[in-house]
């Protein structure tokens, strides 16, 4: 099955579900931390570690959830019935996270705080790592999967765009500021469980997924397999840097704003200048990626956010919000690779793997997946509250010059580290378009026919 054999309605009925999966990843991570310290009143420290172990547990549990889904018998196939017991998880548990619980005592604010997020966090999971692993099912062609996903991620920035720029007047529309946190995150849980519901509905999982695992496979043997596969932990780990440094600036612009800024300029219209360039350049890179590649296409579009990030810290102080709206608008160009490629990278991977050992494991590598970009999120918003906290910032009040250069190193050279690091370990993944079609390729199509397979060795 290939993208070009694909219907539009199925294109469009698969790609909807990361509307409401980048809505989630959006809203938490631009306004839970912000929450939690100016709403609930937990302390900057605290609430960065509650939210860290939160990301950790989720990462424990992902490559399990992967790896039941990879073994689920269902009439409705191997990751649907997950996507719809999280879709009604997620709408359940971002109500409670965004509802004040009028906690006094901190201990027991901080355990509030990381239960409900351990729960939201597993619901979402439930539906994310089954609908990643729907990806590689979807189409065997090396570029195709690209457009494929830039159908995906076009609904991703929607998603994001609408994080960004509903939450606040939501909130702001009720005369309560609690009770418009506890309605936005309803209203926001509602859309994010409806997109994943219409995924269920329109995607038909493929005959070939329903192929049982071989008597050989358990647990740790299959999670072994993922971290052998070369390609995929240099991809792993490359998205896990940059979900890191763009998790730091999320989480932190909004504190940007408020306290650097003093109020003046607006965080929306930031996102708006970062999101709208996004959304318009995903078609462009994805013509590049036939020109370049994959890989370095990602790595052109983060290394222009990199050097974004860094031109804020040196400058937007001093220069103000008009200046801070140009460069987050030429961050957004190169940031429109981060929704497209990695997406498009991993299905090789696990294309190579299943060439190789002829197995379908795809839920065990998207468990993993999550695992390493959670423990990426984890350590962002750790090192977030940590910071806060370390260069004195006190919630709600004018902050001093020392907490205002904490914010400036979390948005410039914090993030600027993370992304970097990213570049430099995708540049030795080796798959390449001409490795995947003459190698690859045909070895997958003998797997799924069932005759000998032959090729060379892996790449790496």
């Amino acid at each position: 099955m290939t993208a070009k054999g694909l219907s539009l309605r199925l294109k469009l009925g698969f790609g909807i579900c990361d509307l409401g999966g980048n809505l989630f990843f959006t809203i938490l991570g631009f306004y839970v931390m912000n929450f939690v310290t100016d709403v609930a009143l937990l302390g900057a420290a605290l609430a960065g570690t509650a939210l860290m172990i939160g990301k950790i547990w989720d990462a424990v549990i992902d490559p399990a959830i992967g790896l039941l889904s990879d073994r689920t018998r269902r009439r409705m196939g191997r990751r649907r019935p997950w996507m719809l017991g999280g879709a009604i998880g997620t709408v359940l548990m971002m109500t409670v996270m965004f509802t004040n619980p009028h906690i006094v005592s901190q201990p027991m604010l901080f355990l509030w705080v990381l239960a409900v997020y351990c729960l939201l966090v597993t619901a979402n999971s439930c539906v994310a790592i089954a609908y990643g692993a729907l990806t590689p099912e979807m189409t065997r062609d090396y570029d195709d999967r690209t457009v494929l996903n830039a159908f995906r991620m076009s609904f991703a920035v929607i998603g994001t765009l609408l994080g960004a720029g509903l939450v606040l007047p939501i909130v702001g529309a009720f005369p309560d500021a609690n009770l418009g946190w506890t309605a936005m995150g309803a209203a926001m849980g509602a859309v994010m469980a409806a997109t994943a519901l219409i995924t269920v509905v329109a995607v038909r999982e493929p005959a070939h997924a329903a192929a049982p695992p071989t008597a050989r496979e358990n647990v740790w043997s299959t999670w072994a397999a993922t971290l052998k596969n070369r390609p995929f932990v240099l991809v792993v780990v490359s998205f896990a840097c940059h979900v890191a440094g763009v998790s730091i600036v999320q989480g932190t612009l909004i504190y940007y704003f408020k306290y650097v800024f003093g109020g003046s300029g607006s965080f929306i219209v930031a996102m708006l200048c970062l999101l709208v360039p996004s959304l318009l350049f995903i078609p462009v890179w994805t013509v590049v990626s036939k020109r370049i590649g994959k890989k370095w296409t990602y790595n052109l579009g983060m290394g222009v956010v990199a050097a974004a990030v860094m031109v804020i810290f040196f400058f937007a102080a001093d220069l103000g919000p008009v200046f801070m709206y140009a460069v987050m608008a030429v961050a957004g160009v190169g940031f429109a690779t981060h929704y497209v490629m990695p997406n498009s990278l991993v299905p090789d991977t696990t294309d190579l793997d299943y060439a190789e050992h002829g197995i379908r494991r795809e839920g065990a590598f998207y468990g993993i997946w999550n695992f390493t970009t959670q423990a990426g999120q984890a350590f962002a918003n750790a090192l977030i509250g940590w910071i806060l906290a370390g260069f004195g910032y006190v919630a709600n009040v004018e902050q001093g010059p020392l907490a205002r250069l904490g914010i400036r190193i979390l948005v410039g050279p914090a993030a600027a580290l993370f992304i970097v690091a990213g570049i430099v370990a995708l540049s030795f993944y080796p798959i390449s378009r001409t490795y995947y079609e003459k190698e690859i390729a045909p070895r997958v199509a003998a797997r799924d026919e069932g005759t000998e397979v032959t090729g060379a060795a892996p790449p790496g």
